[in-house]
């Protein structure tokens, strides 16, 4: 187990992580220690102010009044703590590990061709970088920073939008050619579409029709865990499938991918958030580095 620092700084340090992350053991998980040595340590800090911070109850954590105003107060002094060493550190280049977490197709599009640029900037900084299209808990993954497309859950995660992009259905000429474009949504019926076999905020196909939205369910013969996967079998000629500009742009430019049913198309669009756990508002450098450069050189179709 960690050796957890136990001055008063400390101590603060722990009390707004079990504030801000609405708990005892996730505080614990994102400090890698014990739930049991935060509740220590917070019961400890209580015993030397001769307050309750806490009404604790088996189901929920609340601040007491007391424990409202030393929160409040902690956020301010750990602020002004992390600004001065901000100063004093000002010609410091960031340095150190960042661990990332992306979707796949973000991933292999935008992310990892950026990657030698921000290195070249950053020579001190090393990145982990992890794949996936499944939702993951920054603090269970020890990830500093994920990248989120669509809705974001409500938590206790700091979220900086990068950018928004449009959705479509698309298909590939090869496709078209053998089955026919459609131009109603009674055409998109007879037509394969590509599927997802996980769990998304949208599980239907929106459409526009004499004013009012229609939604068609995704199904056809075939379903895939990840949006790439979506791609290349609807470059393959194996079907329809919708996803967003951001991640089919470049192909619907080349010619690979044709746009269909673009006059019922709803215009709806997928919100691309860089999300991360931030005391205080206040990050390390090398994590607000990276999340800088992704704010400043990413760009959407």
């Amino acid at each position: 187990m960690a050796r957890l620092e136990t001055s008063r700084s400390g101590e603060m340090e722990v009390f707004v992580r079990v504030v801000e992350l609405s708990g005892f053991s996730a505080a614990a998980r994102s400090f890698r220690i014990t739930p049991s040595a935060v509740s220590k340590l917070v019961a400890r800090l209580e015993a030397r102010l001769g307050a309750r911070l806490f009404n604790r109850s088996t189901r929920k954590l609340q601040l007491t009044p007391e424990g409202l105003a030393f929160y409040e107060r902690c956020v301010r002094i750990l602020a002004d703590m992390d600004e001065a060493e901000r100063e004093a550190s000002a010609g410091t280049a960031p340095r150190g590990r960042v661990r990332v977490n992306a979707n796949v197709p973000f991933g292999l599009h935008h992310l990892l061709p950026l990657v030698p640029d921000f290195l070249a900037q950053h020579p001190e900084v090393t990145l982990d970088i992890v794949l996936t299209d499944q939702v993951i808990d920054l603090l269970d993954e020890r990830a500093d920073v994920a990248i989120r497309v669509g809705p974001l859950r409500a938590s206790q995660l700091i979220a900086r939008k990068l950018g928004e992009s449009r959705m479509a259905v698309v298909a590939a000429p090869s496709y078209l050619e053998r089955r026919g474009i459609p131009q109603t949504l009674a055409d998109i019926e007879d037509h394969n579409r590509i599927g997802f076999n996980f769990a998304r905020s949208f599980e239907e196909w929106p459409f526009i029709e004499a004013g009012a939205v229609r939604t068609l369910p995704a199904c056809g013969d075939v379903q895939v865990g990840d949006g790439e996967s979506a791609r290349r079998l609807a470059l393959a000629g194996v079907g329809l499938a919708r996803l967003a500009l951001f991640h089919i742009g470049r192909d619907i430019e080349a010619g690979r991918l044709r746009p269909v049913l673009e006059n019922l198309n709803p215009g709806d669009v997928e919100d691309i958030h860089a999300v991360f756990v931030g005391q205080g508002g206040h990050l390390p450098a090398r994590v607000r580095a990276f999340i800088d450069y992704l704010a400043k050189t990413v760009r959407f179709h």
